[in-house]
C-alpha cells in the first residue's frame, strides 16, 4: 500500500464513521442516550473525587461534595428509571447526600472532629425518618395495612391448634 491507500483508507473510514454516527443521531439514540444517562454527569465527578483522595492527591475536604454528586445522581437515576414521580417519595435522599458526604469528611478527615460525625447522623435519620415517613403516607401503607391483616387473622386462626405436651 502506498500514502495514497492509506489516506483513501483513512478518509473512507472517517465519512463512515461520520454516516453511522449521524444515521443514529437522526434515529434518536443520542437523545435517548442524553435523556437516560445524564446523572452520569454527576455520578463521574464525583467517583473522581473520591478517587483522587484517596489516592493521595486530595484533602478529605473532596469527599464532601463526591458523595453528594453520587448520592444526587443514584437518586436521580431513580427518577430516569422509575419516572419523575418518583421523587415524590424520593427527597429526603437528597439530605441523606449531604450526610454521607459529612460522614466521610469526618471519618477520613486527618483530624476528628466529633461534631461533624453528631450532624452527620443527625441528619442521616432526619432523612431516613423523612423518607420512612413519605413512603409511608404514599401507597406502601395499604401494603403494610393488608400485612397486619393477614399477619393478625393467621394469629387469631393459629391460637386453638397449639399442641399440648403433657
Amino acid at each position: 500500500m502506498d500514502m495514497s491507500d492509506n489516506n483513501k483508507l483513512m478518509t473512507g473510514v472517517l465519512i463512515l464513521a461520520a454516516g453511522v454516527i449521524i444515521l443514529l443521531g437522526k434515529l434518536g439514540v443520542f437523545s435517548f442516550l442524553g435523556r437516560a444517562l445524564w446523572p452520569l454527569l454527576l455520578l463521574i465527578p464525583g467517583i473522581v473525587l473520591h478517587v483522587w483522595h484517596f489516592w493521595r492527591k486530595g484533602p478529605a475536604e473532596l469527599l464532601l461534595p463526591g458523595a453528594i454528586l453520587v448520592v444526587y445522581s443514584l437518586v436521580f437515576f431513580t427518577g430516569v428509571i422509575g419516572g419523575w414521580q418518583t421523587l415524590r417519595y424520593t427527597w429526603p435522599l437528597f439530605f441523606l447526600g449531604l450526610a454521607v458526604g459529612l460522614f466521610e469528611y469526618g471519618y477520613f478527615s486527618p483530624q476528628r472532629q466529633n461534631g461533624i460525625f453528631i450532624a452527620a447522623m443527625i441528619l442521616g435519620a432526619f432523612s431516613v425518618l423523612l423518607l420512612g415517613w413519605t413512603l409511608f403516607a404514599s401507597s406502601i401503607v395499604y401494603f403494610l395495612a393488608a400485612l397486619l391483616i393477614i399477619v393478625g387473622i393467621w394469629l387469631i386462626a393459629a391460637r386453638g391448634n397449639r399442641r399440648r405436651s403433657w
